[in-house]
């Protein structure tokens, strides 16, 4: 969400600075579409991955991202916003269709949406079109506002003017029926070959592969390259305190043999000692506050946590969460090699004799991915709502990363 905040400041600055040349009521254009893109050339991203023709005397404004195209006439009739957002990888601003239209909705002030014809995408799909109004840093404009998806990302095409004239919608509709996209082709310098062992690999932390929008079919859900190279070391400095590969073997030492779940049974066991499982919820709560270095939300959490993951723990001791522990460190692993501190070969070899190790402690995935859904309520303090229903979706795929199977004989094949 963080992410988010950021790129919708950045795109409501662009789009008063353009705004503020580009709307003036305009006259009339060419009437044929033939004569329409004939006034017309191409305009393309600045990374090439975008390009949409218009009218040949507009100019192009800087962005803020690679893959945006803002452009507008020079006596201010109309501007184009082209937003894209990529679906995958460490560029990743929205989770799906709806949220970028909530997020496209919210950054704009967009009111009075009113379903519109929809222009032809080549190469589009779900394209749907309204006419609204937009207001922002103090203007107000009319837009067709026009959204779709490829493969690759997910599109917001925003056409303004002052007011729908007549030819803001034909003119738009040519230039979207020119729409080229050229997606990006990443450098990659992965070599392991996806084999089911590496499949166990991958879904054992897919969850969390999908939360950051990552790709759960290759190995370590990006691909190994400087970008994701400086992404990963930064991710685990913030996130783990890891900072070259002395630091990373300790902290996976630590999730392997402690982890989260060594806190756990010391606290359960604590608890069940000094009765908190008989008292109501009033003593349980001054026990907490008794006992416990919480403050007053940590309190309120615990004190309804405890007994439901106390259920859990009697039947499975550590196990209880272990598998929380355990998936991360085989998600640990994967960012290891992506940030430079692991070889490839290492991150495999590595990630096979933890596999093996774990895979006898669980009966299935469904039982692995409870025991790791306990453990983020634990850790978290929150509900794993958000991620059992991940988990539930990706099963449901036809991709689905649990298909392979959890007993499988796990052996080296590369």
């Amino acid at each position: 969400m963080q992410k988010k905040s950021k790129w919708m400041k950045k795109i409501a600055l662009c789009l008063t600075i353009v705004l503020a040349v580009a709307l003036v009521q305009g006259c009339g254009g060419p009437k044929t579409d033939e004569d329409r893109l004939a006034a017309m050339q191409e305009f393309t991203s600045p990374d090439g991955s975008a390009s949409i023709y218009l009218d040949k005397s507009w100019e192009t404004e800087e962005g803020q991202y690679e893959g945006w195209l803002f452009a507008g006439s020079q006596d201010g009739r109309e501007a184009l916003f082209l937003l894209q957002f990529p679906k995958k990888g460490v560029n990743r601003m929205v989770v799906d269709m709806e949220d970028m239209k909530t997020q496209v909705k919210e950054t704009y002030g967009i009111s009075g949406e009113t379903e519109a014809e929809t222009p032809e995408l080549p190469g589009v799909e779900n394209v749907s079109a309204q006419t609204v109004t937009l207001q922002l840093g103090g203007q107000t404009a009319d837009c067709y506002l026009v959204y779709g998806e490829t493969d690759y990302a997910y599109y917001s095409f925003m056409f303004v003017a002052y007011t729908m004239n007549d030819d803001v919608i034909p003119n738009a509709k040519v230039s979207c029926s020119k729409f080229v996209e050229q997606a990006p082709e990443e450098e990659d310098s992965t070599t392991v070959e996806i084999t089911d062992t590496v499949r166990w690999f991958n879904a054992s932390y897919a969850i969390l592969t999908e939360i950051n929008g990552c790709d759960y079919n290759r190995f370590a859900g990006l691909p190994a390259n400087e970008e994701s190279k400086a992404l990963e070391q930064q991710s685990l400095s913030e996130w783990w305190g890891v900072t070259d590969r002395a630091s990373a073997d300790e902290t996976l030492d630590w999730a392997l043999n402690e982890g989260h779940r060594a806190n756990f049974v010391e606290e359960m066991d604590y608890l069940k000692q000094g009765g908190f499982f008989e008292m109501d919820d009033a003593g349980r709560t001054a026990f907490l506050e008794e006992n416990f270095n919480y403050d007053s939300d940590e309190i309120t959490y615990y004190a309804a946590f405890y007994p439901s993951a106390y259920e859990a723990y009697e039947q499975n001791g550590a196990k209880a969460i272990a598998g929380w522990d355990y998936c991360r460190a085989m998600n640990l692993l994967s960012f290891y090699y992506l940030a430079g501190y692991y070889t490839e070969t290492e991150a495999l070899d590595k990630s096979l004799e933890i596999a093996q190790m774990i895979q006898p402690e669980f009966t299935s995935w469904d039982e692995m991915m409870e025991s790791y859904l306990l453990g983020y309520e634990y850790w978290g303090q929150e509900s794993s709502d958000e991620r059992r229903g991940i988990y539930e979706d990706l099963k449901g795929r036809a991709d689905n990363p649990y298909a392979v199977d959890y007993n499988l004989t796990l052996e080296k094949t590369w």
